[in-house]
């Protein structure tokens, strides 16, 4: 038992979330017989099998579901440990993992990123892009430092700071452009399309067209809201979409911008991270950065 390694338990978490040698090696940058031998030492230590192992699943047995709980508890405190000692550092520097939602990141990451590379060159900046309850996982687990999300997100545990509202507009063909703005309870009749489900913005649509799953056949799901605009450019409904990604979703396509009457739907984009973060006054200091790289490309973009 004394020959367990942190990395052995870092890469059976990471098999255990993928549920595949193969995908968990690509995500520890190793090759997948070096971490198969990396697992199967690491039973052999234990005296007990992790995974039930067949040709196409990998699943914990019972033991390892127990194994696992125990891993994030000790992989947390390590986490803890380096951020403690990157608290203790003079100025933001060292590795800053920083979660971002899809309906953000293409629109604010790039201004994000040149701008914390110009101002603070030392931090290593590490993104990942999920869907809301993925990164909030994370943070809570101490997989993340922080995420850029739509407020709010009511834990406990965790700071919210918010960035800015900014509104949705729709997205219709050329040929409706004269038509009169619908509102959110007229809209619920059209063929609407719709980021498909797990997506806080598809939420946020709904709640302003008063629709509640079930939802009937003139709902339309998408993967991304670039998919949305061209299905729009298509002539097969009308859709949502944030203002942020007005100029680079619809410069290409066919298709007509409106604005709803106030008050229209709309979110709140902020920062979050975990009160026990010992980061927490850098990670304001980062929240202060995005948010005047956010200011900056809204005053350049008029949104």
């Amino acid at each position: 038992m004394n020959n367990i390694t942190i990395r052995q338990l870092r890469y059976f978490e990471a098999v255990a979330a993928a549920g595949h040698f193969g995908r968990a090696a690509v995500a520890c940058s190793i090759s997948q017989p070096a971490i198969s031998v990396q697992i199967k030492e690491l039973e052999e230590h234990l005296g007990s099998t992790l995974f039930e192992r067949s040709a196409r699943v990998i699943r914990l047995t019972s033991f390892g579901r127990d194994f696992a709980v125990r891993t994030r508890q000790i992989l947390q405190a390590v986490d803890d440990l380096s951020d403690l000692a990157r608290a203790s550092r003079e100025g933001l520097v060292g590795s800053l993992r920083l979660g971002i939602i899809p309906t953000i990141a293409p629109y604010l990451l790039p201004r994000i990123v040149k701008t914390l590379s110009v101002s603070h060159a030392e931090i290593d900046l590490r993104i990942r892009e999920s869907l809301t309850d993925r990164l909030i996982a994370e943070l809570r687990d101490g997989r993340l430092d922080a995420a850029i999300v739509a407020l709010p997100i009511s834990e406990p545990g965790l700071v919210e700071v918010e960035l800015f509202e900014e509104e949705f507009v729709l997205v219709r063909s050329n040929a409706d452009s004269d038509q009169p703005v619908p509102t959110g309870e007229e809209l619920s009749e059209m063929k609407l399309l719709l980021l498909e489900e797990g997506h806080c913005f598809r939420d946020q649509a709904l709640a302003f067209c008063g629709m509640r799953p079930p939802l009937g056949r003139d709902v339309m799901d998408g993967s991304s809201l670039s998919t949305l605009v061209q299905m729009v450019d298509s002539g097969i409904g009308v859709t949502l979409i944030p203002d942020m990604a007005v100029s680079v979703e619809t410069r290409s396509a066919g298709v007509s911008v409106s604005r709803f009457l106030k008050p229209g739907p709309s979110r709140k984009i902020g920062v979050v991270w975990r009160k026990s973060n010992p980061l927490g006054d850098k990670l304001q200091q980062v929240t202060d950065i995005v948010r005047q790289s956010a200011e900056a490309q809204r005053r350049e973009q008029g949104f």
